[in-house]
């Protein structure tokens, strides 16, 4: 699968910190915009999500920042399905300064999907397992 585009958008110079660069809080906020626009792709989207009940959680994310980024940057994340599972799916996010191609930050994610009114962990639907299986960057032969 070709990454794709999650996320667009544009640094404010309220979003940078007294050394002028964009804040690391600012980062984890555009990656999670980016996670909606992963999640909708393969059909978690806002509607499934208020109709099944269910939600989607972060339990792990590691971020490594490698440029700054200053008001006025533009900035784009495109994202990459890595490995979906029964119940947790896992992706990378790649943050670039649109204008010069620089990678300024990368964030890799595992997520799972859960009941929100149980408060558990569940299982994907089919639908979306496959819709999944046919975007993972690695293709597996067995589970898709």
């Amino acid at each position: 699968m070709e990454t794709a585009a999650t996320y667009r958008g544009t640094v404010y110079p309220w979003q940078c910190d007294h050394v002028g660069h964009m804040n690391i809080m600012w980062y984890v906020g555009k990656f999670d915009e980016a996670n909606w626009n992963l999640f909708a792709r393969i059909g978690l989207t806002p509607s499934y999500l208020r109709a099944s009940g269910r939600g989607m959680a972060g339990v792990q994310q590691n971020i490594s920042y490698r440029r700054e980024l200053f008001a006025g940057d533009i900035v784009e994340v495109t994202s990459t399905l890595l490995e979906i599972r029964e119940k947790s799916i896992r992706f990378v996010h790649e943050m670039r300064n649109a204008e010069t191609g620089e990678i300024a930050a990368t964030c890799e994610i595992t997520a799972v999907h859960l009941d929100r009114e149980a408060h558990r962990s569940m299982p994907f639907d089919d639908m979306i397992r496959r819709t999944a299986a046919k975007q993972l960057a690695f293709p597996d032969p067995i589970g898709a």
